[in-house]
């Protein structure tokens, strides 16, 4: 069975994937920043000896190279970038904090690109070979008719640049590195108005996984699989 590595698994969109991946018979290996206080993944590992969960600060070097020595050469079929912040206090014109701007910086672009760089082997290991990051039609420039969000916006807009020079580099080992946009989602972050439920965000999410093929790669896709301008 397939088996996925996932950032920011302690809540929302993370921890229905792995809840989803579980029922399909997945192996999961999750990371959180505190695993203690993530009741809600703790129990699932309760209940699935499938599930592996680790303590992951995505900006903490160390634990990321713990991470790897522990996954080993482990293949994995999906590489799940999940973990970001909005960084609120740097959403607004003339007051952007500086300090705001470098978390979101390194949470939502510098640690997808350090995951790849890390796991990279062990997703050309596998069969399926996807490496997803998840991004937001917050990064679409032509998308954006309302302004504001400026880190989160610029951050995801990177990151969809990474990804598509990934997915130029990484092409030659038969990788798929898609960028995923989940719909308008009811979580903390997406709010309460969401369109979506978690769970329908992250059951249509693993839909496009499933089905990805070596055309997805370098794309941005949509929820319903359409692809988003840049």
């Amino acid at each position: 069975m397939p088996s996925l590595l996932i950032t920011g698994a302690n809540r929302g969109i993370g921890l229905e994937l792995c809840r989803q991946c579980l029922e399909q018979g997945w192996t999961v290996f999750a990371t959180c920043r505190q695993p203690e206080k993530a009741k809600a993944l703790l129990s699932l590992q309760d209940k699935a000896t499938e599930l592996s969960v680790y303590a992951l600060d995505v900006r903490n070097s160390e634990q990321l190279e713990g991470l790897q020595s522990v996954i080993g050469s482990q293949p994995i079929d999906v590489l799940f970038n999940n973990a970001a912040v909005y960084a609120e206090e740097a959403s607004q014109f003339g007051h952007c904090d500086e300090d705001a701007w470098k978390e979101a910086v390194a949470v939502n672009l510098l640690a997808p690109m350090k995951m790849m760089e890390c796991f990279v082997d062990n997703v050309a290991r596998s069969e399926m070979k996807v490496i997803a990051n998840l991004s937001s039609k917050m990064g679409s420039m032509a998308d954006n008719r309302s302004g504001g969000s400026y880190a989160y916006r610029a951050t995801k807009a990177a990151l969809n640049a990474v990804t598509v020079s990934a997915a130029q580099d990484l092409k030659h080992r038969d990788i798929i590195v898609m960028v995923l946009h989940p719909g308008w989602v009811r979580t903390d972050m997406g709010g309460p108005q969401g369109e979506l439920s978690v769970e329908q965000s992250v059951s249509r999410l693993l839909e496009l996984i499933h089905r990805a093929d070596k055309s997805d790669s370098g794309k941005f896709l949509d929820i319903d699989g359409t692809e988003i301008p840049w």
